[in-house]
């Protein structure tokens, strides 16, 4: 039913390369994608790989992205990221997940948005959109992402993981809200135990 309301989902965060997508995704925590794409919009046409980010300088990145929730902590991150993306992967976005949780700013659910729209490979990365929605509509009872995407990842086949992510993220933005859910409208309110009709 979401694949049918959501058709052809893929990331709400614009960028044109991998690297864009690495930083825009790790700006993104604490913050909305719409705000990020705006943020991102001021420099990614100029300084879209590390080296280029990172002329830019730490000041006017701060000063750039200022309007991001924790820019100062995000700003110092993303330099040091750069860094070691110029340093120990060639100025390339790693593909494993081990490589890429080992850069700074970069959690599991970075790592799982890069491996799945970045490189095509399965992963489902839980975001407060995901953790809301899957335990709503009692597809887990996990207490953190973590128990959440080892709970989805049970019931969806590994080919479906990235989409469902999405799907399950647009269904959060859209209609079940998290404080004025629109359960009336929901596709899935006939099989959903949290409904409030």
């Amino acid at each position: 039913r979401l694949s049918t309301k959501y058709p052809n989902p893929t990331t709400a965060l614009v960028h044109h390369n991998t690297f864009e997508l690495l930083i825009a995704t790790v700006l993104s925590a604490q913050s909305t994608d719409k705000r990020v794409n705006i943020v991102t919009a001021q420099f990614f046409p100029q300084y879209n790989t590390p080296e280029k980010l990172l002329s830019l300088g730490l000041d006017r990145f701060k000063h750039l992205i200022q309007t991001v929730g924790l820019y100062q902590t995000k700003a110092k991150n993303v330099f040091a990221l750069c860094q070691l993306l110029v340093d120990k992967h060639q100025s390339q976005v790693p593909s494993n997940r081990d490589a890429l949780e080992a850069l700074p700013g970069v959690g599991r659910k970075t790592a799982n948005v890069v491996l799945s729209n970045a490189f095509a490979i399965p992963a489902f990365a839980v975001d407060t959109h995901v953790f809301r929605v899957t335990k709503r509509l009692g597809l887990t009872k996990g207490k953190n992402p973590l128990a959440v995407e080892h709970d989805i990842m049970q019931l969806i086949p590994e080919n479906l993981w990235s989409e469902a992510h999405h799907y399950f993220i647009f269904h959060g933005r859209e209609t079940c809200k998290a404080i004025k859910p629109k359960c009336a409208e929901c596709v899935l309110v006939d099989i959903c135990p949290s409904k409030q009709v």
